[in-house]
């Protein structure tokens, strides 16, 4: 069986922490193993423990104070060091075989829409550890219904898309904090990056904005690679409906071994229990 992973990234505050906790607990809710592995060196503790921590290796909070530097370039100086130290995730990682890895990231989109760090490692873990990876990008709903955010974050998600270069979805997080029905009605249009959407920017931005407006909605139709699925992780039909599309994209079920048939034999009874309506051999014989 290959072994199977998913990246959960966005920007700070979309709710992957939350995405992370409802997704690992819906996975063992339906038989399935699955673990979280934190690659947030400034995470806090939550309600689920992480079975693999980059803060075992390095935390931003002992960065910041031995070498003084602030939060941005204290992180990007702790995924320097665990890409120097890949020997340490291989190892981390290295008993978890046949079981589905949820990979908490950071929430400084740089990472992965400006640097090649993220995009290095998820190199690593496809080529050298054997994943079978998918991204997964988040943005609240409750931001993208105010239009010029709503392509700013299409902008940062394929930017993502295009840089990492992994099987990726992106996903409207946060649904649960939009109450009213006008709203809910009005975010099924933000679901595909419409160029119709244009005339809600150009009516709150200064005019001399217009142009560039224009020019960057259509680079978002020409790539038409932005589409979201719409998140409610309180809702474990929601969630479910993630997991099945990570699964379809990462061929889950594909690379599930084929368990074998039971070797002892089964009775007339017990084939009519598993056949319900259905009368076992020799019931109707006289």
């Amino acid at each position: 069986m290959s072994r199977v992973g998913v990246l959960v990234l966005g920007p700070a505050g979309v709710g992957k922490s939350t995405f992370c906790a409802s997704l690992l607990n819906h996975i063992q809710s339906i038989g399935r193993r699955a673990h979280l592995v934190n690659l947030d060196p400034a995470a806090e503790p939550g309600e689920y423990e992480f079975t693999v921590d980059i803060r075992d290796l390095i935390s931003l909070e002992d960065v910041m104070e031995e070498m003084s530097f602030g939060p941005n370039g204290g992180l990007l100086y702790c995924f320097e060091f665990l890409m120097s130290h890949l020997d340490w995730l291989d190892e981390e990682i290295g008993d978890y075989e046949d079981e589905f890895l949820i990979f908490d990231c950071p929430g400084q989109i740089e990472l992965y829409t400006h640097i090649p760090v993220l995009p290095t490692l998820a190199k690593h873990l496809s080529q050298n550890l054997g994943f079978s990876l998918c991204a997964a990008y988040l943005l609240e709903a409750p931001f993208v219904i105010d239009k010029p955010k709503y392509f700013s974050g299409v902008m940062s998600a394929m930017s993502a898309m295009i840089l990492l270069e992994l099987p990726h979805i992106n996903i409207l997080s946060k649904l649960d904090l939009i109450k009213d029905d006008l709203s809910r009605r009005e975010l099924k249009q933000f679901l595909n990056p419409d160029p119709t959407l244009l005339s809600g920017i150009n009516s709150s931005t200064n005019p001399k904005f217009y142009n560039l407006n224009r020019a960057l909605v259509q680079l978002i139709d020409d790539f038409g690679m932005v589409q979201f699925l719409p998140l409610d992780s309180t809702a474990p039909e929601s969630v479910g409906n993630i997991l099945s599309y990570i699964d379809d994209i990462t061929q889950w079920a594909e690379a599930q071994e084929p368990k074998e048939p039971r070797d002892e034999d089964i009775d007339d009874d017990e084939l009519g229990q598993m056949l319900p309506g259905q009368a076992a051999a020799g019931d109707n014989e006289e």
